[in-house]
């Protein structure tokens, strides 16, 4: 498997999702991630679902190893200074001024190793008057303007995975990459930082985009008007989507599937000016249709007629798919702590090479006496 990363080493003071997911993403391509933890609680995602392994934590935490330490104490600091010694990466998503207080600070940890790339990942950034307030992932959706755009005007309801949390450390390690680029020049660390509501702006850059250029404010339903995209309920009570974007043939083929050739006639379908004035007048043209034969058959029908489409499936449904078998999109760890542990793998591959070996999300302290032991028996004979 290729590990382009196999000679970085990775600690993570991470909690929840965004610091975990930064240094997931890492540990994905290859680098030695070791995940601090505090003594018998750990990370607080882990207690989510009892046992301290729940789906959340298991979630953002495959292919690291884990200590315990609590670097308040002078002993188990010590211990984190000795690590840090041979550490290229340091990943921590603490509120404003909680790093100084545990003694881990960007300042004083740079001093100790300058080729460190210290990544801090905050909820509103190092200044301004929010810098203090806590941040979690549907406070930073709604601040940034992404979460009105998910939410149906008519049932308002918050919706959807944690985009903000989970993006924020996909950035985080976007950061960490360039920095370590970097650092093969310069021989020097950074201080990289990121906070999910800057993250969650930059997300949602084509809805500034059309402010900034057009005065436009967009809502939920703004990018499904122009890109002609809906989702039909089928006979069997299974949904279909579709995404008609706007070449003539995808409409031609589409009046074809639906058993309606004159369908492009009607001033609603005429041009893709009057599909997107006429949104709903569409759906209701075409809804009742779709409810008269089962998903399958339309798919049949669709993909016959190359009319850009795919069932709205649940997850059983997309990893039982063909096309997630031939991609080989489901990887396992037979030898998990809590039985067989199966994810999704990376979905980058290099030179053809997927990456189908993964280690399950390790249970707390796992790796106490493979890699703190031997440090504190160091430092109490250097005593």
């Amino acid at each position: 498997m290729a590990k382009p990363l196999n000679n970085i080493t990775v600690l993570e003071m991470g909690t929840f999702i965004t610091g975990p997911a930064a240094g997931m993403l890492l540990a994905d391509l290859g680098a030695t991630v070791i995940k601090i933890e505090q003594p018998k609680v750990g990370d607080p995602f882990r207690a989510f679902r009892g046992a301290l392994y729940s789906p959340h934590f298991q979630t953002y935490n495959r292919n690291k190893k884990s200590i315990t330490l609590d670097t308040r104490l002078p002993e188990d600091l010590a211990v984190f200074d000795a690590l840090l010694a041979d550490a290229d990466v340091f990943i921590q998503n603490f509120r404003p001024g909680v790093a100084d207080k545990i003694g881990v600070s960007p300042s004083r940890l740079q001093t100790l190793n300058p080729r460190l790339i210290y990544a801090s990942i905050s909820g509103f950034g190092n200044e301004g008057p929010d810098r203090d307030r806590p941040a979690f992932d549907t406070v930073a959706q709604a601040v940034s303007g992404f979460l009105r755009l998910l939410v149906n005007p008519v049932h308002r309801r918050v919706v959807g995975p944690a985009l903000a949390d989970s993006l924020t450390g996909f950035y985080a390690a976007y950061g960490v990459l360039a920095a370590l680029y970097e650092r093969e020049r310069t021989g020097k660390g950074r201080l990289v930082e990121t906070s999910m509501f800057e993250s969650m702006a930059h997300f949602n850059l084509d809805d500034f985009t059309h402010y900034f250029s057009d005065n436009q404010i967009m809502g939920p339903y703004s990018r499904p008007n122009v890109s002609q995209s809906y989702v039909f309920e089928c006979a069997d009570g299974a949904w279909i989507a579709l995404h008609m974007s706007s070449p003539p043939k995808f409409w031609e083929n589409l009046a074809t599937a639906v058993g309606q050739p004159d369908m492009l006639s009607l001033p609603m379908f005429e041009s893709r000016e009057a599909r997107i004035a006429n949104y709903e007048n569409v759906i209701g043209f075409l809804a009742p249709i779709f409810k008269t034969r089962d998903r399958q058959t339309w798919c049949d029908t669709l993909r016959q007629l190359e009319v850009p489409h795919a069932p709205v499936n649940t997850s059983q449904e997309a990893i039982e798919s063909e096309q997630a078998k031939a991609l080989q999109l489901c990887v396992e760890d037979p030898n998990g702590p809590h039985g067989v542990f199966r994810t999704i793998r990376s979905p980058v591959t290099f030179d053809g090479e997927r990456a189908l070996e993964v280690t399950a999300p390790p249970v707390l302290g796992a790796h106490d006496e493979e890699l703190v032991a031997p440090l504190r028996k160091t430092l109490e004979r250097s005593d």
